[in-house]
C-alpha cells in the first residue's frame, strides 16, 4: 500500500494501491473501445438505479474470460490497469502472433509464461478443466457451464477453493463460505486475481468517488416523512421501523430474497454461513 504525506486534509487520510508493477505503456488499442455509461438508467431511460452519474470518461478494455488459441503457449506482455474493474488485466502474447486481454492472476509479472489447455501443467496463471485440479487449490475466472466463460472470482483478490470431485461434477467453497458443485468440464485458472490489496484503499475525499461516478446520498433519517419512512421528526430519533426498509417502504433485512424454486438450488451443497440472530 501506498501512503501520503499530510500535506493536505484529503492526504492525512489517502491509502491507494501501490501501481509499481504495472506497465508504463499506453493499451492496446485494437482491443479498447469506447463506452458511455448509462448511468444508473435502464433501457427506457428511467433511473433503476439512484446516486450514479457524473463519472470520469474513459475506454472499455475488451477483456477475454473464456479460452481462445486453446493449447497455444502465451507469454505475459504487460499488466495494465482497467479503469473499468478492480483487479489488474494482463495483455498476453500468443505464439502464433495474437494477443489477448485477460484477468491478471497474482503473483504473476510480464515475461512469465502461461498455457490454457484441458490438462496444462499445475503452474499458477495456467487455465485448466477443474477435474485436473487437486483438491485444496485456490481458483478464480470459475465457469458456470462448459466453454460459457468465467463467471466466478473475478474482482480484486478473490478465490474459490476446490474441495474435491464427485461424479461429473466439481464441489467449489465460494468467498462466502457457501459450496457448490459445478461441471468438471468447466475451465477455471490457478492462483488468486491480482490486486489482493485493493479493499485498503482509503479514497481520501469525496472528490474521488465522483470521479467515479458515485453521487451523493442522503440518508433517510434526514428526509421527511413524506419521502422516507424514517424521515419526520425533530432531531436524531431511531427509525421507527420494525424492520428495515427501502425509501419505497419494501424490507431490506431480515428475510430472504433468494427464490424457493430457482434453478441453480440444485448446485447448492451448502448454504453460505450467517450470523445468527440475537435474542
Amino acid at each position: 500500500m501506498k501512503k501520503f504525506n499530510p500535506t493536505t486534509p484529503t492526504k492525512r487520510h489517502h491509502i491507494d494501491i501501490d501501481r509499481s508493477i504495472l506497465s508504463k505503456k499506453e493499451p492496446y488499442k485494437p482491443l479498447v473501445k469506447g463506452y458511455k455509461p448509462a448511468q444508473g438508467r435502464d433501457s427506457k431511460g428511467k433511473i433503476s438505479m439512484r446516486h450514479r452519474g457524473g463519472a470520469v470518461k474513459k475506454n472499455y478494455r475488451l477483456v477475454e474470460f473464456g479460452q481462445v488459441h486453446k493449447g497455444v503457449p502465451a507469454k505475459i506482455e504487460s499488466i495494465e490497469y482497467d479503469p473499468y474493474r478492480t483487479a489488474f488485466i494482463a495483455l498476453i502474447l500468443f505464439s502464433n502472433g495474437a494477443r489477448a486481454y485477460t484477468i491478471a492472476t497474482g503473483g504473476l509479472k510480464a515475461g512469465d509464461s502461461i498455457v490454457c489447455d484441458d490438462t496444462a501443467p499445475f503452474k499458477i496463471g495456467n487455465r485448466v478443466k477443474l477435474y485436473s485440479i487437486p483438491s485444496g487449490t485456490q481458483v478464480h475466472n470459475v465457469e458456470l457451464r462448459p466453454d460459457q466463460g468465467g463467471k466466478l472470482a473475478r474482482s480484486a483478490g478473490s478465490y474459490l477453493t476446490m474441495i474435491g470431485l464427485e461424479g461429473n461434477y466439481a464441489y467449489l467453497k465460494m468467498p462466502s463460505t457457501e459450496v457448490r458443485k459445478v461441471s468438471k468440464n468447466c475451465f477455471a485458472t490457478i492462483g488468486t486475481t491480482s490486486n489482493n490489496e485493493h479493499n485498503l484503499i482509503n479514497v481520501g475525499k469525496a472528490g474521488r468517488n465522483r470521479h467515479k461516478g458515485i453521487r451523493p446520498t442522503v440518508r433517510g433519517s434526514a428526509m421527511n416523512a413524506c419521502d422516507h419512512p424514517y424521515g419526520g421528526g425533530k432531531g436524531k430519533h431511531p427509525r421507527g421501523t420494525k424492520r428495515p426498509k427501502d425509501k419505497w417502504g419494501n424490507v431490506t433485512g431480515g428475510r430472504k430474497t433468494r427464490k424457493a424454486n430457482k434453478y441453480s438450488n440444485k448446485f447448492i451443497v451448502s448454504r453460505r454461513k450467517t450470523k445468527k440472530s440475537k435474542k
